[in-house]
């Protein structure tokens, strides 16, 4: 009988492999059904050579890069060990699926449009480019959960929780005794390595509201928290300003006009963030470069031009996100930001 490992190892590359090959399908049957609609003519030729077509890029692409590489990823340890920072896996789905995805998007728009516009729908069917972006997601889910277990239950660590909790409150008293007495503005003198003397101020310590706990009965269920669950969560939550800003693309004065294309090239660029690991130290800030940042400008030309088409909200979301970023991260270093004030509680 095959062991639990082995079977969560296939159908997490079945899984994958799906993800990798049913949206390319998807979207070129629609540009095919386009296409023939504009030639108003019953013969079916260009159209079963377009799909025939779509089935050789998929099968060429798996054959030639997807299985060479999972098979290269599993049997090289050593390589795989010196990759860091970045996924193979979430870079082929990018290039070699959601990039040629996005790009007939927009053909079966342009063919309709420069045979006969009349001929364009009220709106642009949801289910293909959403089904791009779900398998996407989910692939980005099922390279998160290889690490853990589907199987038993993933507990909490609430005793480091706690132990952390009541190490800052016991720092946060000593402080504020030290204040009592004076002490705690007071410059400290120390020796650096080369013998001279430095200046050093400590630095406050930030103690967060402590929270509540519950051991027993129906709070004790409800206050589980389990890391496998919150992956489906995150992954979804994280990428809902790209759906959004994609959703906006099947609008009719986007699509008939040619705000299509930077709607669907920023999205894309935007989904770049996903080949990097979820811990990778550069992922906030090219989250505000290649997603905020642009988004703002993409959103506010579209509510100057066509109206408030996209929320007002997703634009206020980019803006205050994008400040926050770089007031925190790089003005609170100037000198006149610099000053570090607690607040009460």
């Amino acid at each position: 009988m095959a062991s639990g490992r082995l079977i969560k190892l296939v159908v997490f590359e079945l899984l994958e492999l799906a993800a990798f090959s049913i949206p390319m399908l998807v979207i070129m049957e629609q540009f095919a059904t386009a296409y023939q609609r504009t030639r108003m003519v019953a013969e079916t030729t260009h159209y079963w050579l377009i799909v025939s077509g779509s089935i050789a890029y998929v099968a060429s692409a798996t054959l030639l890069i997807w299985v060479p590489v999972k098979v290269l990823l599993y049997k090289k340890h050593h390589l795989r060990k010196k990759i860091k920072g970045w996924r193979p896996v979430m870079m082929m789905c990018v290039v070699l699926t959601t990039l040629p995805s996005f790009s007939f998007s927009i053909a079966v728009t342009e063919v309709q449009k420069n045979t006969n516009a009349t001929v364009l729908p009220e709106t642009l069917p949801d289910l293909p480019v959403s089904l791009v972006l779900t398998t996407l997601i989910m692939v980005d889910i099922v390279e998160k959960l290889r690490m853990y277990p589907l199987r038993g239950s993933q507990k909490y660590n609430a005793d480091r929780h706690i132990h952390s909790t009541t190490l800052q409150q016991i720092t946060t008293v000593t402080e504020q005794s030290g204040q009592r007495d004076g002490n705690l503005g007071t410059p400290h003198t120390a020796v650096s390595p080369r013998g001279e003397a430095t200046t050093a101020r400590q630095a406050p310590v930030i103690t967060e509201p402590e929270e509540p706990t519950f051991h027993q009965g129906i709070l004790k269920a409800m206050s589980r928290q389990d890391i496998r669950a919150q992956i489906f969560l995150g992954s979804f939550v994280s990428w809902s300003d790209t759906i959004e800003m994609v959703r906006v693309a099947g609008h009719p004065a986007v699509y008939k006009s040619g705000w299509l294309y930077p709607v669907y090239i920023f999205s894309l660029i935007s989904l770049i963030r996903i080949i990097f690991t979820p811990k990778n130290p550069l992922l906030n800030s090219l989250g505000i470069l290649l997603q905020d940042l642009p988004f703002i400008f993409v959103r506010l030309s579209l509510i100057i031009i066509l109206g408030t088409i996209t929320p007002i909200l997703g634009l206020c979301k980019n803006v205050l996100v994008t400040v926050s970023y770089l007031y925190f991260n790089y003005l609170t270093r100037l000198r006149v930001f610099s000053t570090f004030e607690m607040s009460s509680p």
